[in-house]
């Protein structure tokens, strides 16, 4: 590890406070209990789950306060998980061991934490120097062509972000008043970039409150939308259906009857239930997939053999079964508040079968598990029908040329205002009845 020394101004009758930031080129170096610390202040590692088959105590159940919040104001339950698995140790710890990030994968570890005076880490960032713009799901590779052309060197850049996962949530990491922190994580990731001859930083999937202070320091920003799935004191599956218009709620029926007409069953497994034929079979699914959308999947049998290990109480897999073989499934990591959909794959087609799997099982899991929300990935208007919401994601950007920023900067500005368009019309096709 590196380090380099900031210096943090008190209140005028305090003295100054020495701050020191290491740079560390593995999450093992912070270590888990630090980097935990911050990245998941308020959550425990291990959550208590079950299996929607199963006979076990019942879900808890939100109180009408909860419910009302979550109608009233959707991203407001986004930026309140209090455990995000996703930035959690385990999970990049896990993506480092297996060689999936690292120098060869373009994805070069150059984590931010910050050192308090007594030698304490009070704030955490995962970041990345990348000479590529591969599983970032935030496109910028426009932007790289662009600079290119015109002469500049756009990589290396720094990322700060989950690999290959576009799931929302903090990226400066603290462990408690993100603003006591966040001004002097930004000024050790521009010392950074200045340091490694980056052309850029850029924090994706960041939390809207990050967006904001983050444009309030004059950062370039940018808005995407996703589909996400809110529980508005539903109960079950049947509460949500009975929220939806006519016509949609008999299409899902008739979906969810189709999915499993070939004799196909369905099993949610987590934790100790997980098998290594549930893992080797969905590595077979996520290779299938990958091979036939993108051609160069990014994770590696290692890596599920990680995180089956180490984190197996926030994995959910969601498989199908036919003739005695697993046929499908998506892999799920499990939050305090949301469920993440991460990955589906299949090595058999039946109609409906990845909207049953990655959809429905899903907010049927959530709602008696007590998850406020589901989370299906990245794009995917077709989610729409089936209770999925229009949201805003945000990121934030760094470029050090000044006419490469302004280029971007007037690009961003137009597409903020077609995604904000694009957002509002997409809400009017919300399947829930009107009124």
């Amino acid at each position: 590890m590196t380090s380099m020394n900031e210096t943090e101004k008190g209140a005028a009758d305090e003295p100054e406070r020495a701050r020191k930031v290491v740079v560390a080129h593995s999450i093992k170096a912070i270590g888990r209990e630090t980097w935990d610390a911050c990245a998941n202040p308020h959550g425990s590692p291990a959550r208590a789950t079950s299996n929607p088959s199963s006979s076990g105590s019942a879900p808890a159940v939100e109180s009408e306060h909860e419910a009302e919040s979550v109608s009233e104001n959707p991203e407001s339950v986004c930026e309140g998980d209090t455990y995000n698995p996703l930035v959690s140790f385990d999970f990049l710890n896990s993506l480092e061991k297996s060689g999936c990030v690292g120098a060869q994968a373009g994805w070069l570890q150059h984590h931010l934490a910050v050192e308090d005076d007594d030698g304490t880490t009070v704030a955490v960032m995962p970041a990345y120097l990348k000479d590529n713009s591969f599983g970032e799901y935030i496109f910028d590779h426009g932007w790289a062509d662009a600079y290119e052309r015109a002469g500049g060197r756009y990589y290396p850049k720094i990322q700060s972000a989950v690999p290959f996962s576009p799931v929302p949530g903090r990226r400066i990491l603290t462990a408690k008043d993100q603003d006591a922190e966040f001004e002097t994580m930004v000024s050790a990731a521009l010392a950074l970039n200045d340091a490694a001859r980056a052309s850029s930083i850029h924090w994706t999937f960041c939390t809207r409150d990050e967006w904001d202070r983050f444009g309030e320091m004059g950062f370039l920003r940018r808005m995407d939308r996703q589909f996400h799935w809110y529980d508005r004191g539903y109960g079950d599956f049947d509460g949500f259906l009975d929220a939806l218009a006519s016509r949609k709620r008999k299409a899902i029926r008739k979906e969810r009857r189709e999915a499993i007409a070939e004799s196909v069953s369905i099993e949610c497994v987590t934790g100790s239930d997980i098998t290594e034929e549930h893992w080797d079979a969905f590595f077979n699914f996520y290779m299938d997939t990958g091979a036939r959308k993108w051609g160069r999947p990014y994770l590696n049998r290692d890596f599920f053999a990680l995180i089956g290990e180490s984190m197996a109480n926030r994995v959910l897999l969601i498989m199908a079964r036919r003739a005695g073989q697993l046929v499908a499934g998506a892999l799920n990591f499990i939050g305090d508040q949301a469920l993440y959909g991460r990955h589906w794959g299949c090595t058999e087609h039946h109609p409906f079968l990845h909207f049953e799997i990655c959809y429905y099982q899903a907010i049927d899991w959530a709602l008696q598990n007590g998850l406020k929300r589901v989370e299906a990935g990245h794009q995917g208007e077709h989610k729409l029908a089936r209770g999925y919401e229009p949201v805003s994601i945000y990121s934030a950007h760094y470029i050090a040329d000044p006419g490469l920023r302004h280029a971007v900067d007037d690009y961003l500005q137009r597409e903020r205002a077609a995604v904000e368009e694009e957002i509002d019309v997409l809400g009017e096709y919300a399947p829930f009845r009107k009124g």
